[in-house]
C-alpha cells in the first residue's frame, strides 16, 4: 500500500501541544487570581477592622465629659458639631460593616467559583489529553495493522510464487500422476488460497483505512475539537462572569473609585468566549490524505486474477466472501442500532462524541459492504471463475476401451482446479471402471432418431411378455443391470413427495384407442412417431408456474423438461386433484416408463398412458384425459437464429436475430440458464403481458421460446434503439416539434396500456424505443402489473427512485397515476435531450426534496404547455394528476399547433389503427 498519510498523532501534535500549553497557562492564571483575591480579602478585612477601631476610638473620645476637658467636652449636648461628628462616625462604622459584608460575599461566592473554574479547567485538560490519545491510538493501530497486513501480503506472495514454480517444475517433469505431484499441487492450492484471502483482507483494510483517514481528518478530529472547544467556551463564560462579579464587588463608593470601577467593569467586555479557540479548530481541518493500493503487489500474480482495489471472488474465496458479508452486515446493523440509541440519549455526557464515532464506524462498515456487493454484482448469476490455474482432466476427454481400461487424456486439456480434483479423486479409485460400464440415465430428451421407431401389436405384447417372464423367473435386480424391484417415481410437486412403486409383474396393455380418433395424439401402432420436440404437447423448459397456469381441468397434461441436480429430466405434468409432476424413469436398456411397461421413446410412453386411461402411478391415480398443446406464441428455439449481441438485460443478454420461417429480423431477450426459477418467472412475465397488446406505440411480441435453454422472448426489432441513447446522440438536431411528437407517442402508448389496466412501473427514456420513422414505442415490461392497483409486498428493491411517484415510494402502492408521475419525468428527459433527472442529487436527497415540494425546472426550450403538463403530472396527491387520455389530448393539440398544415396527425393514425 502506498500510504502517505504519516502518523496521525504527528499530524496534529503542534496544535495539540499548543492547546495543552494554553490550558496549563490558564490554570496557572486561575491559581494566581485565587491567591490575589485571598490577599485582597485579607487586606479589606484588616481595613474594615481598622475602621471599626477608629470609630470606637471616636465614640470613646466623644462619648463623655472627661476631666481633662477638650473641645468636645466643652460643647453642649445639643451642639451641631457633636451631632455631625457622631453621624460621621456612624457612617464610617456602616462603611466598615459594608466592607466586611462584601468580603464575606466574595469569599463565599466568587472565590469558591474561581476555585471551581480552576478544577474544571484541569478536568477539561485531562479529558482532552485522554480523548486525543485514544483517537490517535485507534487510528495509529489501524495504520500499523495496514503495514503488518502488507508485509503478510508480501510473504504470502513469495510463498505463492515459490509453490507455483515447484508445481510447474514437478508437473512438466512427472506429468499428471504421482503422489508427489499431488502433494505439490495441494500445497500450491493452499498457497494460492491464502494469497487470495490475504489479498481480500488487505483490500478491505485499505477501504477501512481510507474511510478512517477521511473520518479522522474531516469528521473525528474536527468534531472532537468542536466538542472540546464548546467545553472551554463554557468555562471562559463562567470565568468572565466571575471577573465581572468581582469587579462589581470591589467598586468603591467615591466618585473617583466609581470611574475606576466602571473602567474595571468595561475591561471585561472584550472577552468573547465563542471566538476564543477558533484558531486551534481551524488548524485541525486538513486536506484528505491519499491512501491507495500498491499496484506492485498484484504485479507478482502471474495468473492475472488479482486486481488492485477489487475483491477476488472465485471458487477459492466465495465462501469467505459470503461469510465476511454476513459478518459485516451484522456489525453494521448493530452499529446502526447503537446510533439510534445514542440519538435517543443525547443528554448523556460525551454522547455527541460517541455518536460521531459510531457514525464513523458505520461509514467504514458500509464501505466494506459496498465493496463486497459490487464484486458479487459483477459476478451476478454466472459461474464462478477459477482462482487457481491448474491443468485438469475433462470427463469428455476420458476414453474407455472395450476391456474397461482408461486412456490418459491429452496434456492440452485444461479445466478448472475444482474439476481436476474431482476427476483425479475418481481416477484414484478402482470402482470408476465399474461405474462407467453400467448404463447411464439419459440426461436429455431422445432425438428425432428414436421418433422413427414403429411398433405393432405383437411387438408390444412380446415386449411385455418378456418383461413378465424375466420378473417371474429370476427377479429384477441391480445385479442384472435392470432397475430394482422398488424405485422412486420422483414427484416435483411438494404435495406428492416421493412415490414408492411396487414392481409387480407387468400385464399386457389394453388395446389402444381407435386410430380414427379426432385427438391429435397419434396411435403408436403402425405409425411413425414425431421427434419429441415436435409434439404439440411438449412444452420444452416451460417453468412450473406457467405449467400451473395452463393445466386447469382434471386430466389436462403436458410434457416438459426440467433440471434437477445438474441433470436434465423429462417431466409429465398432470392436473389431478392439484398439479402433479412425474419424472419419466429410464431403464438400463434406455427405455422409458412410469409404473407400467417401458417404451423406446417418450412419445410412445405418453401415447400408451393416454390411450390406456390407466393411472400414471397407483398412488396418485392421475389419468391423462386432455393434452394441452403449446400456445400459438410459443416458438421453437431452432426457428430463431441469433446474429449479434446488442445489449444486456437484468436476466441475460439481448440479441439481434432472424426468424427462419419469415426471414425477418427481431430482437431476442435471453434468460441465463443459471438464474433461479423465481427470476425465470419474472422474465416470462414480460412476454405474458406483451402477447395481448397490439398498438403502434407499444413494442410488439412475436413469441416466446421455451423448447430448450435458454428461454427467449422474441420481439419486434426497433431500429433506432433506446430513446435515451437516441436523444443524447441527436441532441443538436432535434426540433421542438420532434420532441413534442415523442411525448405524444409515449402518451398514446400509455393511454392504450391504461385502457388495459396495465401499470408499467418503470416508464423512463431508457425503457422506450425509437424506430426508423422516429416513432416512440413503450418497452421493457419486466416490472409491469395487469391490475388497477398493485401493492408491493417484497420490499422496494431495484426501484427507480427518481422516476417513481411519492405514494409508491412511501406506501408501495402503485396505480396508473404513478405512471403519470413517471411520464412527467420522461417528458423532462425528452426536452433535456437525455439529461439525468435531479442531477447532482442522490436518490435519498431527491426523495426528500420532492416531499418538501421541490420540482425540477423546465429544460431550456421547453414549451410552456409541456412544462405545465409536467407540473400537473408531478402533483403530490395522485388524484390531482391527469389521466393519459387527457394528457394525450393536450400533447396532440400542441403537435397540431406546431404543425397546423399536417393532414396526417398522430390522432388520425391512431384512429386508423
Amino acid at each position: 500500500m502506498g500510504y502517505t498519510g504519516g502518523n496521525a498523532t504527528a499530524q496534529g501534535k503542534p496544535e495539540y501541544e499548543a492547546l495543552v500549553g494554553r490550558q496549563e497557562a490558564e490554570i496557572r492564571m486561575l491559581e494566581v487570581m485565587r491567591r490575589c483575591v485571598t490577599s485582597k480579602l485579607k487586606c479589606d478585612r484588616e481595613y474594615a477592622a481598622s475602621l471599626s477601631a477608629v470609630c470606637a476610638l471616636g465614640f470613646k473620645c466623644g462619648g463623655g465629659s472627661g476631666a481633662g476637658g477638650g473641645a468636645v467636652d466643652a460643647a453642649p449636648g445639643s451642639s451641631l458639631m457633636a451631632g455631625a461628628w457622631k453621624r460621621l462616625l456612624d457612617e464610617l462604622d456602616a462603611a466598615s460593616r459594608a466592607i466586611r459584608s462584601v468580603c464575606d460575599r466574595i469569599e463565599k461566592n466568587t472565590l469558591d467559583r474561581i476555585a471551581g473554574i480552576c478544577a474544571e479547567k484541569r478536568k477539561a485538560k485531562k479529558a482532552y489529553q485522554d480523548e486525543y490519545n485514544r483517537i490517535s491510538l485507534q487510528y495509529n493501530n489501524l495504520v500499523d495493522e495496514l503495514a503488518r497486513k502488507k508485509a503478510d501480503y508480501t510473504k504470502h506472495l513469495e510463498t505463492y510464487r515459490s509453490m507455483r514454480s515447484r508445481f510447474e517444475e514437478h508437473f512438466f517433469k512427472s506429468g499428471r500422476g504421482g503422489r508427489k505431484l499431488d502433494d505439490v499441487r495441494e500445497k500450491y492450492q493452499r498457497a494460492c488460497r491464502r494469497l487470495h484471502l490475504v489479498h481480500n483482507e488487505y483490500v478491505l483494510l485499505i477501504a477501512e483505512a481510507q474511510e478512517s483517514e477521511k473520518d479522522f481528518q474531516t469528521i473525528m478530529m474536527p468534531a472532537f475539537m468542536q466538542h472540546h472547544k464548546q467545553e472551554l467556551e463554557n468555562i471562559i463564560a463562567d470565568w468572565k462572569n466571575a471577573l465581572t462579579e468581582l469587579a462589581v464587588q470591589w467598586n468603591p463608593a467615591s466618585e473617583e473609585f466609581v470611574q475606576i470601577g466602571l473602567r474595571m467593569e468595561s475591561c471585561t467586555d472584550i472577552i468573547q468566549p465563542c471566538e476564543e479557540y477558533n484558531d486551534y479548530t481551524k488548524k485541525t481541518e486538513r486536506n484528505d490524505v491519499e491512501i491507495s493500493f500498491d499496484d506492485a503487489l498484484v504485479q507478482g500474480d502471474t495468473s492475472g486474477h488479482l486486481q488492485a482495489n477489487q475483491l477476488a471472488v472465485d471458487n477459492l474465496t466465495m465462501d469467505w466472501v459470503r461469510n465476511k458479508m454476513t459478518e459485516l452486515e451484522t456489525r453494521l446493523k448493530e452499529c446502526q442500532d447503537a446510533i439510534e440509541t445514542s440519538v435517543d440519549n443525547k443528554s448523556e455526557n460525551n454522547s455527541e462524541i460517541q455518536l460521531i464515532e459510531l457514525k464513523s464506524e458505520e461509514h467504514r462498515l458500509q464501505k466494506q459492504v459496498d465493496v463486497i456487493k459490487k464484486a458479487l454484482f459483477e459476478i451476478g448469476c454466472e459461474e464462478l471463475p477459477s482462482g487457481c490455474d491448474l491443468p485438469s482432466l475433462d470427463i469428455n476427454d476420458i476414453d474407455i476401451t472395450v476391456d474397461g481400461t482408461l486412456k490418459r487424456p491429452s496434456l492440452s486439456s485444461v479445466s478448472q482446479a475444482s474439476s481436476m480434483m474431482t476427476i483425479a479423486t475418481t481416477l484414484a479409485t478402482s470402482s470408476l471402471v465399474d461405474i462407467l460400464r453400467k448404463p447411464f440415465r439419459r440426461k436429455s430428451v431422445p432425438n428425432s432418431g428414436n421418433g422413427n421407431l414403429s411398433m405393432d401389436s405383437n411387438s408390444v405384447q412380446n415386449n411385455n411378455s418378456a418383461i413378465t417372464t424375466t420378473t417371474a423367473s429370476s427377479g429384477v435386480g441391480p445385479q442384472n443391470g435392470d432397475i430394482s424391484n422398488h424405485y422412486h417415481s420422483d414427484s416435483l410437486d411438494g404435495n406428492d413427495g416421493s412415490v414408492i412403486v411396487d414392481m409387480r409383474p407387468i400385464v399386457t396393455p389394453v388395446p389402444f384407442a381407435d386410430n380414427n380418433s379426432n385427438n391429435f395424439l397419434p396411435s403408436v401402432i403402425g405409425s411413425s412417431v414425431k421427434s419429441l420436440i415436435e409434439e404439440e404437447w411438449f412444452h420444452g423448459v416451460l417453468p412450473r408456474e406457467e405449467v400451473v397456469r395452463l393445466l386447469t381441468k382434471e386430466g389436462d397434461f403436458l410434457v416438459r423438461e426440467t433440471t434437477r441436480n445438474d441433470e436434465n429430466q423429462t417431466v409429465l405434468s398432470v392436473c389431478w386433484g392439484g398439479h402433479k409432476h412425474f419424472i419419466v424413469q429410464t431403464t438400463s436398456e434406455g427405455e422409458f416408463r412410469f409404473e407400467g411397461p417401458s417404451f423406446p421413446t417418450i412419445q410412445e410412453l405418453i401415447t400408451y398412458q393416454y390411450q390406456s386411461a390407466l393411472p400414471v402411478t397407483s398412488r396418485s391415480g392421475a389419468i391423462l384425459r386432455q393434452p394441452i398443446p403449446r400456445e400459438r406464441w410459443e416458438l421453437n428455439n431452432d426457428d430463431v437464429l441469433l446474429l449479434e449481441k446488442i445489449g444486456r438485460g437484468n436476466f441475460g443478454d439481448v440479441y439481434k436475430a432472424r426468424l427462419r420461417s419469415t426471414n425477418k429480423e427481431a430482437a431476442v431477450k435471453t434468460c441465463r440458464v443459471t438464474v433461479p426459477d423465481e427470476h425465470k418467472k419474472k422474465f416470462l412475465q414480460e412476454g405474458r403481458i406483451l402477447k395481448q397488446y397490439d398498438h403502434p406505440n407499444v413494442v410488439k411480441l412475436i413469441g416466446i421460446c421455451v423448447q430448450k435453454q435458454p428461454i427467449m422472448i422474441v420481439m419486434e426489432l426497433v431500429a433506432g434503439g433506446s430513446l435515451l441513447s437516441y436523444l443524447r446522440n441527436n441532441s443538436k438536431t432535434l426540433s421542438v416539434l420532434q420532441l413534442v411528437s415523442m411525448c405524444r407517442d409515449a402518451a398514446a402508448g400509455m393511454m392504450y396500456l391504461e385502457s388495459k389496466n396495465c401499470i408499467h412501473r418503470d416508464l423512463a427514456a431508457r425503457n422506450c424505443l425509437v424506430d426508423d420513422k422516429n416513432i416512440v414505442k413503450i418497452s421493457d415490461f419486466g416490472m409491469s402489473r395487469e391490475e388497477e392497483e398493485y401493492i408491493v409486498s417484497d420490499g422496494m428493491k431495484q426501484i427507480p427512485i427518481k422516476w417513481t411517484a411519492p405514494e409508491a415510494l412511501n406506501f408501495g402502492k402503485y396505480t396508473t397515476l404513478c405512471d403519470v408521475w413517471s411520464y412527467g419525468v420522461l417528458c423532462w428527459e425528452i426536452f433535456a435531450k437525455g439529461g439525468t433527472p435531479y442531477s447532482g442529487l442522490s436518490n435519498s436527497k431527491a426523495r426528500e426534496k420532492i416531499d418538501t415540494g421541490y420540482r425540477m425546472p423546465a429544460p431550456e426550450g421547453t414549451p410552456d404547455e409541456i412544462y405545465r403538463l409536467m407540473l400537473q403530472c408531478w402533483q403530490y396527491q395522485p388524484e390531482n394528476r391527469p389521466h393519459f387520455d387527457r394528457i394525450y389530448a393536450t400533447v396532440e393539440s400542441l403537435v397540431k399547433s406546431l404543425r397546423p398544415s399536417s393532414k396526417w396527425s398522430a390522432a388520425a393514425c391512431l384512429r386508423k389503427w
